[in-house]
């Protein structure tokens, strides 16, 4: 029997494992699976080796302050995927813990393929960083096109994929009456996954909700959470005391919240791709202790955050990052674009112009579990 073991950091690449992962079992009945993840592969009966929470450090500080525990959980991850001896390292997203992971496993068995998923941004820093996985990484799974320039050059082996929050929902439909009063319009908010992320966002929203709240009376905030993070965000929801905020966790509501939706305020990350291609409006924010904010800075080459931005080299979603990134200036952004319907369409035909440039043709789980096939029987 075939063995894969799969290695994400982080509830996002656990979300995106699973995807692939559903979709080998349907064609592969026959391969031993165990791994480092959260909700979504132990929704396919994989159970993870730790909890996942164990190792969702963010941010330069936060991994300096943690840095002999990070070690000691490489270690002891690199023991694990030794001892069960796969054909396959899988690992996903997160490639300050997964490729260090990923690195050390070839030194001890090289014999074991190592594909990754998501490559790291060597666009936005760090692009010497190419040379040095050629040397333990058998293939990289691409979910941008433009990606593939830099791992040609070096020669490693590489497919774009696409990604699959680009994709069509095909989740079965569920009644939301009893959730959505019929006279509230929808503001989805993404205060993210991690909870570093999280407890610094979060508070910002619920400020920005009370603003809202102060001069309107026909929005419903939907804070969009993860398995990890819900009672976290139901907790300080709760001690706002109002009654138009709802936090959402169940994937299938909450991607019919987002259709839903008159706009959305989101963190900045992959999930703007999901709001996106759900022909959403809205607008970016993030922040982090200002060391991390200086360090980012000096590495980073890019002017923007979002990827949409990214690509076309200019703001069609405005971002309100670090000292602009608090309830006022927020607020100001929202109303300023739900009093403009002109600027949301605007904003929505920029993006979905993007969207079509880098949308894979087929499906990005059904390219990356092809791949993982053939590695199988190679």
């Amino acid at each position: 029997m075939k063995k894969i073991f799969i290695l994400t950091g982080e509830p996002s690449g656990d979300k995106l494992a699973s995807t692939v992962i559903s979709k080998l079992k349907k064609n592969n009945s026959d391969i031993e699976y165990s791994c480092v993840g959260g909700t979504h592969l132990n929704s396919l009966g994989i159970k993870s080796i730790y909890d996942l929470k164990e190792i969702t450090f963010i941010g330069f500080t936060s991994v300096l302050l943690n840095i002999f525990k990070i070690k000691k959980k490489i270690n002891e991850t690199v023991n694990k995927i030794i001892e069960f001896k796969p054909d396959i390292l899988f690992s996903v997203d997160s490639p300050d813990f997964t490729l260090r992971v990923a690195e050390k496993v070839k030194k001890i068995n090289p014999n074991i393929k190592t594909i990754h998923y998501v490559a790291p941004q060597v666009w936005v820093w760090r692009e010497g960083r190419v040379k040095k996985f050629k040397k333990f990484l058998d293939h990289i799974l691409l979910l941008f096109n433009f990606e593939k320039k830099y791992f040609d050059k070096e020669n490693i082996n590489n497919t774009f994929v696409g990604h699959p929050l680009l994709e069509k929902n095909t989740n079965s439909k569920t009644v939301l009456s009893n959730l959505i009063p019929k006279d509230k319009k929808i503001i989805s908010l993404f205060a993210g996954s991690r909870s570093s992320e999280t407890s610094i966002l979060l508070p910002i929203l619920i400020d920005f909700i009370k603003l809202m709240n102060d001069k309107f009376n026909d929005y419903l905030f939907v804070f969009h959470a993860t398995e990890e993070n819900k009672n976290y965000i139901n907790d300080n929801v709760n001690i706002a005391n109002s009654d138009n905020i709802q936090v959402i966790s169940d994937e299938n509501i909450k991607s019919q919240i987002l259709s839903r939706s008159i706009f959305a305020v989101s963190k900045s990350g992959t999930v703007s791709l999901e709001i996106c291609n759900a022909k959403i409006p809205s607008i970016i924010i993030y922040k982090m202790n200002f060391l991390n904010f200086m360090i980012v800075k000096f590495l980073v080459k890019v002017q923007y955050a979002n990827i949409i931005n990214i690509i076309n080299n200019k703001e069609i979603i405005p971002e309100l990052i670090q000292n602009e990134c608090n309830s006022k200036e927020i607020f100001k952004s929202v109303v300023y674009f739900l009093r403009n319907p002109a600027l949301m369409n605007k904003q929505i035909n920029d993006f979905s112009f993007t969207l079509n440039e880098i949308r894979s043709k087929t499906s990005s789980a059904d390219e990356a579990s092809s791949v993982l096939s053939r590695y199988l029987i190679s």
